[in-house]
């Protein structure tokens, strides 16, 4: 047998392995393909709706289209046409859609999907107060253009918010999908479920955590590594629908590496929330909460010579404290 044949022979034998293993009756044995949602179509959708929400900025080469209309004409067309499949899709993952004839699906679908893009003129009117955050926040921002082409933390929010207006249609699964290609790319973990008010500022971004049931006011600003989250986790299922996250009130800043979990907490209004804090009860309006220094101690070692203000530690290192 030839070197070759025997590879053919082994590749057959991994084959008919895998397929045998196929047939266990697990979740991840379910062969489907077309019965459920494409994500690389939803997020393409994310891209030609950023396209419709930002006209001027952004637009699809493959278009030979030299003016708005037309250009928004050919968007809109081909955004009702994917995400109408990708809903018809995902519908039947709902209890009530189950069985249902193709037709109920149809029509649901459709409709849907036209209730959705009528809410992309709220979606604009939103992201317009986030731009204008954003530019005002931070002083590192050279212009508008520069944060609407290259800042994380508002390609978050603007799939958020586009997510958000799924999500209260009922539509399961694509705005997860959509929120979590967002948190792949951007390092943000912003729940479609989360309610958001105008002027939402993200600053640098990474790490933050915003949970399913969050409710956030205007005005509001949240450095990296933040998490809105909950308390606690270990009920899962039996969880589901429950209020578990916080609610933040208007004109709100949150330093970096924030904690604030639970359902019952409320952040008031014009509350200063500093680093590395960790909250689990309500803070009243117009508070500032900061955590106490910690002790900082730099260690000489042995041999280093008697700094001014030095002790000696129980090895004699030389160590003060700051």
């Amino acid at each position: 047998m030839t070197k070759k044949m025997k590879i053919e022979e082994r590749i057959h034998g991994i084959v008919d392995s895998l397929i045998a293993d196929y047939n266990k009756g697990r979740t991840i044995d379910e062969i489907k393909t077309f019965d459920h949602p494409d994500k690389e179509k939803v997020i393409d959708i994310i891209f030609k709706l950023r396209n419709i929400i930002y006209p001027g900025y952004f637009r699809n080469k493959h278009y030979k289209v030299y003016t708005v209309s037309n250009s928004i004409s050919t968007l809109v067309e081909d955004v009702i046409y994917n995400l109408n499949n990708q809903i018809g899709i995902v519908l039947r993952y709902l209890p009530e859609y189950m069985g249902a004839p193709d037709r109920v699906i149809e029509e649901h679908a459709e409709e849907t999907t036209f209730a959705f893009l009528e809410k992309i003129p709220k979606i604009r009117e939103y992201i317009e107060t986030d731009v204008e955050a954003a530019f005002n926040g931070d002083p590192a921002a050279f212009n508008k253009d520069e944060i609407i082409f290259s800042y994380p933390g508002l390609f978050a929010i603007l799939v958020n918010r586009i997510a958000h207006e799924l999500h209260l249609l009922g539509v399961p699964m694509i705005p997860r999908i959509m929120t979590e290609y967002a948190h792949s790319e951007t390092g943000i973990d912003i729940h479609p479920g989360a309610s958001i008010g105008k002027y939402f500022f993200i600053d640098h971004g990474t790490g933050i955590v915003i949970g399913e049931t969050t409710e956030i006011g205007n005005n509001v600003k949240i450095y990296q590594g933040v998490t809105l989250g909950a308390l606690s986790t270990r009920g899962g299922q039996l969880l589901k629908n429950k209020k578990r996250h916080p609610t933040i009130e208007d004109n709100v800043t949150i330093y970096s590496g924030a904690s604030i979990l639970g359902g019952d907490t409320v952040i008031g209004k014009d509350v200063v929330i500093g680093g590395n804090a960790f909250i689990t009860s309500s803070v009243s309006a117009g508070a500032k909460v900061s955590i106490k220094n910690q002790e900082l101690r730099v260690n000489y070692g042995k041999t280093a010579d008697k700094p001014e203000h030095k002790e000696l530690d129980e090895d004699d290192n030389w160590f003060y404290v700051i």
